[in-house]
């Protein structure tokens, strides 16, 4: 019982993020908000070696699946706040866009590879 308690509970915590009345471009502009958060936190510089740089996912289209991926440095990210911003930003775009009826085209968008330029982790163009 306790379980779905936290559940239930989890979920109207990351729901609660968008406005309660449904003001599309407050809750739009609280997707751009968590998205500039996120990229902040992943930190691009400052790595030894290439096998440092890694890809996550970034956001939710309305097909499933992430919209877009963000390089980051391993070494040098706090990758618990990354990835705990990256799931907020999923949660509430998901929201976001079953609320809106938000469509998007439903081809998979794969993880790119990474490379390192200089001390400088970046994704492999496609």
């Amino acid at each position: 019982m306790k379980p779905i308690l936290f559940a239930a509970l989890l979920l109207s915590a990351c729901t609660g993020l968008l406005s309660p009345g449904g003001d599309e471009d407050a809750d739009r502009q609280e997707i751009v908000r968590l998205e500039a958060e996120a990229r902040a936190l992943a930190k691009t510089d400052g790595c030894g070696g290439a096998d440092q740089c890694r890809s996550a996912p970034l956001g939710a289209k309305a097909c499933g699946g992430p919209r877009d991926y963000v390089a980051y440095c391993a070494a040098t990210t706090d990758t618990i706040a990354l990835f705990r911003k990256l799931e907020e930003l999923r949660t509430t775009e998901e929201t976001f866009n079953r609320r809106y009826g938000v469509v998007s085209t439903c081809d998979y968008v794969s993880p790119p590879g990474t490379e390192l330029n200089g001390a400088t982790c970046r994704l492999r163009p496609r």
